[in-house]
């Protein structure tokens, strides 16, 4: 833990560091080969002089590409936030990730927040060592919006990238490689903006932290095996199947399926018939959409629960939420 240099009128901001492309290096200014988590938070706070003289906090939590992100490290980072949050001079908290995972990181904390108080992330498209790095600017901006909304008294987990205020539960990526149009809300619009000089524009209200569950994040638990399959085109259902014996053989049995259906939900008749005998097992399923935008809403004899506006992977975190008991159903939100 390093503490910066601290401005007694600012509320004290923790900075959690996760790893991610925004602390990655390469060979130089133009490689765009290069390796994630290789800077400290504390190194990257220090690449970014508008945040000299600020309240600041660091804390090393995970050192990974955000692609490995597992539910051993969001324990830790979920110890790390619980104590931070229940302390008296912490007004709020950032946290660095990386682009990959970040939206189930975001839409998991959404959902399990139960503290008043603004929870940041912010990650990169471009490694610190490239011409292009966008991490020093979004690490500003996650900064300064983290100290705004803590002076606000507002509160809730957002993600800020490329200048833009996306609410938690929504935030997805959605371009491989862009910088600027990377991240948007898969319909809901943005929060705020931050201008080129880092002036917060407010928008839209916060959304409301969760009701709390973070017990069901306790180290050395167990989750839920949640599964994502896709309907495609010739889609057979014999993944299911292998799932499902998969799990009976390791001792660690399928409680959950999502399913990225087609359009609105549809899901090819093949696989359909394996998921109704997955569902004779004891299987949750659940439907979200492989496309982009628009989601599976609930429609009248609807077999399968929809996920609403999540993504396949969100649905995945709701639907392990769901089987452990957290509160605030995910296709709720």
């Amino acid at each position: 833990m390093k503490v910066r240099d601290m401005d007694v009128n600012s509320p004290l901001v923790v900075v959690l560091g996760t790893g991610g492309t925004i602390a990655g290096t390469g060979a130089g200014p133009d490689d765009v080969s290069y390796r994630a988590a290789q800077l400290s938070v504390e190194q990257l706070l220090q690449a970014v002089p508008g945040l000299a003289g600020l309240a600041l906090e660091t804390r090393q939590v995970a050192q990974i590409d955000s692609k490995d992100m597992d539910w051993s490290v969001w324990q830790a980072l979920a110890d790390q936030l619980q104590e931070v949050l229940a302390r008296n001079d912490v007004g709020a908290v950032v946290i660095t990730h990386g682009t990959d995972t970040l939206e189930e990181t975001a839409y998991l904390l959404h959902r399990l927040l139960d503290v008043h108080k603004p929870v940041v992330l912010t990650a990169a498209m471009r490694a610190a060592t490239s011409a292009q790095a966008d991490g020093p600017r979004n690490l500003r901006d996650a900064v300064r919006v983290a100290e705004h909304a803590a002076a606000q008294g507002w509160a809730g987990v957002v993600a800020v990238m490329a200048g833009v205020i996306w609410p938690g539960h929504a935030v997805r990526k959605s371009h491989t490689w862009h910088i600027d149009d990377a991240f948007d809300g898969g319909g809901d619009v943005p929060l705020g903006r931050i201008t080129d000089s880092g002036t917060i524009l407010e928008g839209m209200p916060w959304p409301s932290p969760g009701r709390g569950g973070w017990s069901c994040l306790e180290p050395g638990g167990v989750p839920p095996r949640v599964e994502i399959v896709t309907s495609h085109a010739g889609a057979d259902g014999r993944l299911v199947e292998a799932l499902l014996t998969q799990g009976q053989q390791l001792g660690h049995a399928v409680g959950g399926l999502v399913v990225a259906s087609t359009g609105h939900g549809t899901i090819h008749q093949a696989l359909t018939r394996a998921l109704e005998k997955a569902e004779l097992q004891g299987i949750r399923v659940w439907r979200s959409s492989r496309v982009a935008r628009g989601g599976v809403l609930s429609r009248e004899g609807d077999h399968w629960p929809a996920a609403g506006t999540l993504t396949a992977a969100q649905a995945r975190v709701a639907l392990m939420l769901d089987l452990l008991g957290v509160p605030c159903g995910g296709m709720k939100d």
